[in-house]
């Protein structure tokens, strides 16, 4: 995720690359700009024959082309967004299982009750190598009791949410807890469950690749035909004029593509390295131990 200062000064945001969608469009923009160049060099004309095109197809491509490009844009974040809700879902349940097995596990042992507050930090760990496709940590994965038989499985995460249920069912019926204390674990465990399911619709299910495919291929033409409409009117302004346009369509299209799979480590993506240390340290501050520092961007990129 791209971290920025508040109110930057108006230099940063015209001409600032970091956090900026340029790195992704640079080269496609330079090829659309190096064609302009050409065409406003021939005038508009190729192998002796004059190409004439006129402004009203491409306004009502253009037009049609915000339309789509908008709405592609506007489903990539909703799924952004609904991740970042899973998310936070997890963090709030987190922290709700740890302070029920402090308050409602009060005959359990110091011992089983802080290795059940640390699986839920498991949890969230092998969640997030499981949706960005990583091998498990195992070194940091045993300081959470999360063990090698978990980590092996096809779905290490559904293997540890079956576990913690497990867990805190023994737990409570040692502690003697009442039905209402293991109904409301229980509901917590669920929401897990929920945040687990909800998480792997957005990473099984992408947008369309038809949907994609139309869009790429109506960007490039676009912006490859339009010095033929622009040249006669407009002259050797042509190249700026379409690396203008061509970086906003291809920025759109980049942007919409980087944020439709937000468990990606792109640089638009979210932030779930920092997303798990934020709840480890949750979980630890609740059990009144020492916590890591939450983790901070690097070169403006929180990973």
């Amino acid at each position: 995720m791209i971290t920025r200062p508040q109110n930057p000064p108006a230099a940063t945001l015209m001409f600032s690359l970091k956090g900026s969608i340029i790195p992704a469009v640079w080269r496609k923009v330079l090829f659309t700009v190096v064609v302009s160049a050409a065409v406003a060099s021939l005038h508009g004309t190729l192998f002796n024959f004059k190409f004439v095109l006129t402004a009203t197809p491409f306004t009502l491509w253009g037009l049609t082309l915000a339309i789509f490009l908008g709405f592609r844009n506007t489903v990539a974040y909703q799924r952004y967004w609904e991740a970042r809700t899973l998310w936070g879902e997890l963090l709030i349940v987190a922290r709700n299982l740890t302070r029920q097995t402090l308050a409602l596990l009060p005959k359990a042992s110091a011992t089983s009750r802080r290795a059940l507050a640390l699986s839920l930090v498991g949890f969230a760990y092998l969640l997030k190598s499981q949706l960005r496709g990583e091998e498990p940590e195992a070194a940091s994965l045993d300081r959470f009791g999360v063990g090698s038989v978990v980590r092996n499985k096809r779905n290490p995460a559904s293997a540890q949410l079956g576990r913690l249920g497990r867990d805190y069912l023994d737990a409570a019926r040692q502690a003697e807890a009442g039905e209402l204390a293991q109904l409301n674990m229980d509901q917590q465990l669920s929401r897990l469950s929920y945040v687990l399911g909800g998480c792997e619709r957005i990473k099984g299910t992408p947008i369309p690749y038809p949907y994609i495919l139309l869009l790429h291929r109506t960007v490039y033409v676009y912006c490859f035909l339009l010095p033929f409409c622009l040249v006669d009117s407009i002259g050797w302004f042509t190249p700026l004029a379409v690396c203008i346009l061509s970086y906003t369509f291809f920025g759109l299209d980049a942007l919409g593509d980087q944020i439709s799979d937000p468990f990606d480590t792109l640089p638009n993506d979210l932030p779930l390295n920092a997303m798990c240390r934020n709840l480890e340290i949750a979980v630890l501050e609740l059990l009144d131990e020492p916590a890591p520092a939450p983790l901070e961007p690097v070169d403006g990129v929180l990973l």
